[in-house]
């Protein structure tokens, strides 16, 4: 009569044992013999002298994929039974399948025992399967003709995770990354952008186009363009600006102490004469400070009006800008903030990553949107003469905000 091991010593070895067979091949050099005590011991009360062994003993595979189990047959010495047969059984189809071959295929999350037992001594090897949840889908393509700009500030705080969550929305939305600044907590120091900006956000450097804000400065902003280098812009001015598609993107510095933006200053009379200059029939611009925010921390900031009053002659369609934490839209509204078909839209997103949220205060003319509880990005597809955005929440948050409109 033959006999088997208790089940408990079958999943300790990823193997069963079965008594001595009438053929065995010389002893399997490559394998050691079971020194365990307790393996030793039941083979000794058992009587058994052989066992099935699957390989691997414990693998992992994503749902709607297969992985490949092999079993061997041996004696007790090692021996290995060439040509023998395998009954192979999942203990739970709902989590996974098995072929005759020994082939398994993922159904569902989970972990299950898959069995290959010998055909005629009924002895069981098993292995343990765990089945992973599948990979989300890439991200469909941009419409053709489309450039996608992806946008926060206020992001990168070593004590916490949250610019790790928004990290990782941008490894799955292709495109140019725009930072609307305070990039690197505490203090924009050398080793702020080495220890908690470059480990999230600093992979995705090579598609970066950074604006500069407040922070920055707290270590005189050289470590922020010295990061950066030539995307960045000149230092020590950090406005610079560049072409994406069929949009022109403008990049200003609206630390305002230290890079004057009056009447007449030399950023100023800059973004004029590149506003001038452009062939493209749509603008957006973004920088740090907002000019309307409806957040009770910060507030409107006077100091841009320069900047606004510059892209609304020009016909600039957007602006983005951080320094709130805070996420806000308006609607198209000229530089007194009067509502305005040939107005801009402002957007802040300030949920890059710094906590705490902003509670808000008096709410501003033409505010249309806000929301103070969601970590995320702003999505921008930039097409020949429209625009659309999507605010794209972390894992786990299902706030969002979206719509599609021209430019002018």
């Amino acid at each position: 009569m033959k006999t088997r091991l208790p089940h408990i010593l079958a999943v300790l070895t990823a193997a069963a044992y079965l008594p001595a067979c009438a053929v065995s091949d010389s002893p399997d050099a490559s394998r050691a013999l079971p020194t365990d005590p307790r393996v030793v011991g039941a083979l000794a009360d058992n009587g058994a002298e052989g066992y099935v062994v699957v390989t691997p003993a414990t693998s992992s595979i994503a749902s709607g994929t297969t992985g490949q189990l092999t079993a061997a047959y041996y004696t007790s010495s090692g021996g290995l039974i060439r040509g023998g047969r395998f009954f192979w059984t999942s203990m739970d189809t709902a989590i996974a399948i098995v072929s005759a071959a020994g082939l398994v295929q993922g159904v569902a999350a989970g972990s299950v025992t898959i069995n290959a037992t010998t055909q005629q001594t009924q002895i069981v090897g098993t292995a343990t399967v765990t089945v992973t949840s599948p990979p989300p889908p890439p991200p469909p393509p941009p419409p053709a003709g489309t450039e996608t700009l992806i946008a926060a500030g206020d992001i990168a705080v070593c004590p916490t995770s949250f610019d790790e969550a928004t990290a990782d929305l941008i490894d799955n939305i292709p495109g140019t990354v725009a930072l609307l600044g305070d990039n690197a907590y505490p203090s924009g120091t050398t080793a702020n952008y080495a220890n908690c900006y470059h480990p999230s956000w600093g992979r995705h450097k090579a598609r970066t186009r950074p604006s500069i804000g407040n922070h920055e400065y707290g270590a005189g902003a050289t470590p922020y363009f010295a990061y950066f280098g030539a995307a960045a812009g000149p230092a020590p001015q950090g406005y610079y600006s560049y072409d994406l598609g069929n949009w022109h993107v403008v990049v200003l510095n609206s630390n305002c102490v230290n890079v004057s933006c009056s009447v007449g200053s030399p950023q100023e009379k800059w973004l004029r004469a590149d506003l001038a200059a452009t062939t493209k029939a749509c603008i957006l611009a973004y920088w740090h400070h907002p000019r309307f925010s409806s957040d009770v921390s910060h507030g409107s900031n006077t100091t841009v009006a320069p900047f606004w009053n510059a892209l609304y002659q020009y016909r600039a369609d957007v602006v983005l800008n951080g320094h709130a934490h805070v996420y806000e839209r308006f609607g198209l509204q000229n530089p007194s903030a009067a509502a305005d078909a040939n107005g801009i839209r402002e957007f802040i997103v300030g949920t890059g990553g710094k906590s705490p949220f902003y509670g808000w205060g008096t709410i501003k003319a033409n505010s249309q949107v806000r929301h103070n509880a969601t970590f995320g990005v702003l999505k921008l597809t930039l097409g020949a003469g429209t625009y659309s955005w999507n605010f794209v929440p972390v894992a786990g948050k299902t706030w969002t905000d979206s719509g599609t409109t021209a430019c002018h």
